[in-house]
C-alpha cells in the first residue's frame, strides 16, 4: 500500500522535484493561494515521474506494452527509413503518453539491443502522424530471441524536450526491462511482424504488463 501511494520516482525526476520543493516554500513565503498552487504543481512532479515495479509474463511469445498511455494507432506501415528498413512492412502500434502517465518506457519481449539511433527534430503533438517523421526521437532495434526483430521509437511530445535512453548496444534485455524514458507529454511505436495484435484502438495499456501481440 505504501508503495503505491508513495511510488519510487526516476533519478530524472530528483532535480525537477527538488526545484519545485525549493519554488514552493519561497512562493508559500509571499502568498497561501499560490504557495497551495506549487504544492499541488510539485505533487504532479512526484508522480509524472514514478517509477513502479511491474511485473511481465516472462513469457516471449507475447509482446507487452512499451508504455503506459492509451493506443491511437494500429496499421501496416514500412519500417523506419533511419534503420534502413523503408522497404519493409511492419505492424506498428503507437501508445500515446499524456502528462499524467507514467513515462518510463519497457522492452515488449527478450532480446539483444542491436541498434540505437537518436534523431533530433521538432517537438509537435505526439499524437499527430507528422510527429513520427519530424518529433525529435530514438529507435531501437531489438533482435529476439526467437530470431526477429522488433522496432521501439520514443517520440518527444509538444512539452518533451528530453528523450532519455538507459541501455546501450549490443546489450541483453528482459521482457520489461527499463529502456529510457520521455519526459512528459510523449509517444511510443512499436513495429513488428508475423503477429497477432492482441490490443485495440483506444485501449489503455501498462508498460511491461498490457499484453500487445501474440505468436
Amino acid at each position: 500500500m505504501f508503495n503505491t501511494i508513495f511510488p519510487k520516482i526516476h533519478k530524472e525526476g530528483y532535480k525537477f522535484l527538488a526545484i519545485s520543493i525549493i519554488a514552493t516554500f519561497i512562493v508559500l513565503f509571499f502568498s497561501n493561494f499560490f504557495g497551495v498552487l506549487f504544492i499541488v504543481i510539485t505533487i504532479w512532479v512526484y508522480y509524472f515521474f514514478r517509477d513502479p515495479d511491474r511485473y511481465s509474463i516472462n513469457d516471449d511469445n507475447y509482446l507487452v506494452s512499451p508504455a503506459d498511455g492509451l493506443i491511437t494507432d494500429i496499421s501496416e506501415k514500412s519500417g523506419p527509413e533511419e534503420l534502413r528498413l523503408e522497404n519493409t512492412s511492419f505492424t506498428k502500434v503507437s501508445v500515446f503518453m499524456n502528462v499524467f502517465n507514467c513515462h518510463v518506457n519497457r522492452v515488449p519481449s527478450s532480446g539483444k539491443v542491436e541498434e540505437i539511433f537518436y534523431k533530433p527534430g521538432k517537438f509537435l503533438n505526439a499524437s499527430l502522424d507528422k510527429a513520427s517523421e519530424e518529433n525529435e526521437r530514438n529507435y531501437f532495434k531489438i533482435k529476439l530471441n526467437n530470431g526477429e526483430e522488433i522496432i521501439i521509437v520514443q517520440i518527444a511530445g509538444l512539452i518533451a524536450r528530453r528523450i532519455v535512453c538507459e541501455v546501450e548496444q549490443g546489450q541483453d534485455l528482459k521482457q520489461g526491462e527499463r529502456i529510457g524514458m520521455i519526459r512528459f507529454g510523449s509517444r511510443v511505436d512499436i513495429y513488428f511482424k508475423n503477429k497477432k495484435v492482441l490490443a485495440k484502438i483506444g485501449q489503455n495499456v501498462v508498460a511491461g504488463e498490457s499484453l500487445l501481440a501474440s505468436n
